[in-house]
């Protein structure tokens, strides 16, 4: 079935896609509860990078590299669920491939996640006193 939003351009086709971005990031906070726990990081590592910002005297380059390290885990989970959604869609029976595809998309996340680690205390072991 084609979706009736097909073919718009200009300012619908972006205020459309605006919509089933945000309908997907309701869907994955509901529904996923690695999401849920890394939105809850990022509200918690956010603010203190702006403090630390302050309190450290961070450039705005350190600054943006502490963000994007937790911004990239949420991107990285959302695309990791999506590829679990659409193993879960083909088939539930269990499938080596099927297997392979959810624990590469889970390594990802743990990369993503050790990046952070290591992006932070790079940045913040060069600056504490």
């Amino acid at each position: 079935m084609e979706s009736p939003f097909k073919g718009k351009t200009g300012l619908t086709r972006l205020w459309n896609a605006l919509h089933y971005s945000l309908t997907g990031l309701a869907d994955a906070y509901r529904l996923e509860d690695a999401f849920r726990q890394e939105v809850l990081l990022a509200l918690i590592l956010l603010p203190v990078s702006f403090a630390l910002r302050i309190w450290l005297h961070l450039s705005g380059a350190e600054h943006a590299l502490l963000i994007a390290s937790v911004l990239l885990v949420l991107i990285v989970e959302l695309l990791n669920s999506a590829v679990e959604a659409t193993v879960d869609r083909v088939g539930l029976e269990l499938h080596k491939l099927s297997k392979r595809a959810k624990d590469i998309g889970s390594a990802a996340v743990l990369i993503t996640l050790l990046n952070v680690l290591a992006v932070w205390a790079c940045i913040l072991i060069g600056k504490l006193p």
